[in-house]
């Protein structure tokens, strides 16, 4: 636990993976809305077209609670560091697929179902990928400074996104736009063997987690971690996918669905949106840590109640400036990255910490997974598709997308404050669980 060396190599081992998972899990949704919908969708409607396109980025979040299901319980049971060098794995190849896909124009409906298999592959990587990164730093971290440290992989979100638009937008900047529908996007998603290489080999060097060491060693381990995860702790996950809807709604609306939304209906250029995104995740990179830190100094729980209703009401004057200043490429930015790329962080900066003291560590990693991924379903997966649908019903308007957001804010608030008297309900479950691992040992 006081090996210093080993605790950097342990965060950099998890903030490289988490980095390429995430950029290949969004680089996804920001092509999504832009290609997918022309070349794996075509028809006379360009809406329907774009709602199918995102209908297979919610799929790669209905099949990321099965990754989290199957390598928690790897993660549970055999190590921490052979679940997280399989995710790494999975997620680099489904990503370098995707971008061989023919068209629709070439292969038939052949192309949109490899799109959503590989979509479907890509979910599932992740899926395990999330909580076993997080979980290490936090389980090698000193005790007074987990939520720092539990945070630190969390930036791996932000300079995921950051890559993902960034490459988009340089391909932007550089090719035709026949040029980037033809084969320029492809060169993103082929990018990714690269990080991979480069992330296992970081990521081999790395030890087990001490705290999964001492479970094994006394052979402690849970038989079936779904199981205990479901019967000891039915109330800490209810409470921990409430906190996480902000965090997968607010994400998806300003990360993804607004990258459409300004091109289309405010008729930005793509380069500029994608140019916001990308300086809003490049700040969330300072803030995530900041954010995470304090979470040690106030308490989980207080950072990430204010936290949720801060983003959640924010994003009233965002969208305020976007429409009244939208000729001003600089006022549309500021409106993302104040929201995006500050409050955001609020909540995503302690919230590793939070959801793994809902759990025992016997069962932290499949507990942790599911309560990201399956909230993951309806906080992520569909919030571009309802964002979609809401703003053609507002005819173009973005006031019904507003107040969606801001109601699950408040949600999230509540869920979180009420996670205050579950954590001493942990503590007992915790000690009864060792208890009965002990005496089964014996």
């Amino acid at each position: 636990m006081s090996d210093k060396k080993g605790l950097r190599r342990v965060v950099a081992a998890s903030l490289v993976g988490a980095t390429i998972e995430w950029y290949d899990f969004f680089l996804y949704g920001v092509i999504a809305g832009l290609v997918f919908n022309q070349l794996y969708f075509p028809g006379e409607d360009p809406y329907i077209g774009t709602l199918l396109a995102y209908a297979t980025f919610a799929v790669g979040f209905l099949a990321r609670p099965l990754g989290g299901i199957i390598f928690g319980h790897l993660g549970d049971k055999v190590g921490r560091k052979s679940a997280l060098i399989m995710t790494l794995m999975i997620m680099g190849v489904s990503t370098v697929a995707i971008g061989l896909i023919p068209s629709y124009d070439s292969i038939g409906i052949w192309a949109p179902a490899l799109l959503l298999f590989f979509r479907v592959l890509q979910g599932i990587g992740l899926g395990g990928e999330w909580g076993g990164a997080v979980l290490m730093t936090y389980e090698y971290a000193p005790p007074e400074k987990k939520g720092l440290y539990a945070s630190l992989p969390q930036i791996g979100l932000s300079l995921g996104l950051c890559l993902a638009s960034g490459v988009v937008a340089l391909l932007s900047s550089l090719l035709t736009d026949a040029q980037f529908l033809s084969w320029g996007w492809r060169i993103a998603f082929l990018l990714s063997s690269l990080l991979v290489f480069v992330g296992m080999y970081i990521r081999l060097a790395v030890k087990e987690s001490p705290e999964f060491e001492q479970i094994k060693a006394k052979n402690a381990e849970s038989k079936i971690p779904f199981v205990d995860m479901i019967k000891n702790y039915p109330m800490n996950i209810l409470k921990g996918m409430g906190a996480r809807y902000i965090d997968g709604v607010f994400f998806n609306i300003f990360g993804v669905f607004i990258i459409s939304y300004l091109t289309k209906n405010l008729q930005m250029s793509r380069t500029d949106a994608l140019t916001g995104v990308m300086i809003a995740a490049i700040v969330m990179c300072a803030f995530i840590p900041y954010f995470g830190a304090m979470s040690d100094r106030l308490g989980r729980t207080r950072t990430y109640f204010w936290g949720s209703l801060i983003t959640g009401f924010s994003a009233i004057p965002a969208f305020w400036l976007m429409t009244t200043f939208s000729d001003n490429v600089f006022v549309v930015w500021l409106s993302i990255v104040i929201p995006f790329g500050i409050l955001y962080a609020m909540v995503y900066g302690p919230e590793a910490a939070l959801f793994c003291e809902l759990f025992d560590t016997r069962v932290r990693y499949t507990g942790i997974s599911f309560v990201y991924q399956f909230s993951g379903i309806f906080a992520s997966g569909i919030t571009p598709l309802i964002a979609t649908a809401l703003l053609r019903e507002n005819n173009g308007q973005p006031w019904l997308v507003v107040a969606y957001t801001v109601i699950v804010g408040i949600i999230s608030a509540v869920s979180a404050a009420s996670i205050k008297t579950v954590r001493k309900d942990r503590k007992s479950v915790e000690a009864r669980s060792a208890v009965a691992a002990g005496a089964a040992a014996r």
